[in-house]
């Protein structure tokens, strides 16, 4: 077949963006009949779990961008090529693209110079290219054609999907580890990127001084190299906060699992995985109700202000004191989480790549399951 996937996202940690190629990929590749699975090319140091993905073809030379803007572009001659990571190589024709959200554009404060820079050239080389555009959220899609200044016939929302949880075996022993009781904790996850509002977080599990027996885990890390370094540092003196950092899938299944709520303030998503992939973990959710989350989250989550640490703690507050609320907020986001599956979000991206190569869909298998 005349089509090729950008896998410069198996040589990276696996974040939101990379958690929708390796499952997208994995899915249109179980919706293949065997041995017709879609090629995905690769550079030298890939690591789990891209690992596991079927038909990989390795071209050695370079790495990172250099890889992506040098060594693709040749390897994937007279292909059409689908980058579902934001970037492509910006000397090539015939490709499609997923961009995830427009936060440099939206938020910049949030990145360093040099990250900023090179993805408004990326964006802007978007504009005269004019490649298929998908992206993970109406939402997103409204920014996409603010910004870029491109017709909305032009972009197509993917939603994710959140039943790659199924494959995940939950691992219990982060539990002891971290000290934690069933449902007297609460989750936060997100990366130190101030996007994410942890210190707003942090104000107001202050106000929270009658929950002395609740402890809060914070989840993730920071990538110094894209965010930036100016926000405030992040006060850890309070007892009840535990700092988890990176986790595996099997533990913060595991947390979400045992938790009492994920509380999910974020101020800017592209699409919110997190508060998705905790109701499909049986976890109610307290959500910051700005730009995509509620589209994520629909009517299945407790929504606060996340500009407001009163909001935040008043909503903390209220799921921990009343246990059948957190009952209904599982069994609403339980039912909720489980309509967003890989393989509908695969067949809509086979169907846009046959379409646009002019190449019949029937190719495919008439159905698979991606769990």
């Amino acid at each position: 077949m005349a089509f090729a996937i950008n896998g410069k996202f198996t040589s990276q940690a696996v974040t939101g963006v990379q958690r929708v190629a390796y499952e997208l990929t994995r899915a249109m590749q179980m919706s293949a009949t065997p041995g017709n699975e879609l090629e995905v090319f690769v550079p030298r140091n890939v690591v789990e779990p891209g690992t596991h993905l079927k038909r990989k073809r390795c071209f050695p030379w370079l790495r990172g961008t250099l890889w992506e803007q040098i060594t693709l572009p040749v390897a994937a001659r007279g292909r059409t090529l689908l980058n579902l990571c934001n970037t492509n190589p910006l000397l090539k024709r015939g490709q499609i693209v997923m961009v995830h959200d427009m936060a440099i554009y939206d938020v910049p404060q949030g990145f360093s110079r040099k990250f900023r820079l090179w993805y408004r050239v990326c964006f802007g080389m978007l504009r005269r290219m004019e490649p298929v555009l998908l992206t993970v959220s109406a939402y997103s899609k409204m920014r996409i054609c603010h910004h870029l200044k491109v017709d909305e016939s032009r972009v197509t929302v993917i939603t994710p999907g959140a039943d790659h949880l199924d494959r995940v075996i939950s691992d219990p022993a982060v539990m002891t580890r971290l000290e934690l009781v069933e449902d007297a904790y609460c989750v936060i996850v997100g990366s130190l990127d101030p996007r994410k509002n942890l210190q707003r977080v942090l104000e107001a599990i202050d106000k929270l001084g009658h929950l002395k027996d609740v402890k809060f885990v914070i989840v993730g890390g920071r990538n110094k190299r894209i965010f930036s370094s100016e926000e405030r540092a992040l006060r850890t003196d309070s007892s009840q906060i535990v700092w988890a950092g990176f986790v595996s899938d099997g533990e913060l299944k595991s947390l979400y699992e045992n938790a009492a709520c994920l509380v999910f303030p974020s101020l800017y998503e592209g699409f919110g995985l997190p508060p998705l992939e905790a109701m499909y973990c049986g976890c109610p959710v307290i959500a910051s109700s700005r730009t995509s989350i509620p589209e994520a989250c629909g009517d299945a989550a407790m929504y606060c202000d996340a500009t407001s640490a009163d909001d935040i703690a008043a909503k903390i507050s209220q799921m921990m004191a009343d246990s059948e609320l957190r009952q209904r907020y599982r069994t609403r986001g339980v039912t909720h989480a489980r309509e967003f599956r890989w393989e509908h979000s695969a067949r809509q991206v086979l169907q846009i790549l046959y379409g646009h190569a002019g190449e019949p869909l029937q190719e495919l298998a008439p159905s698979a399951s991606a769990s």
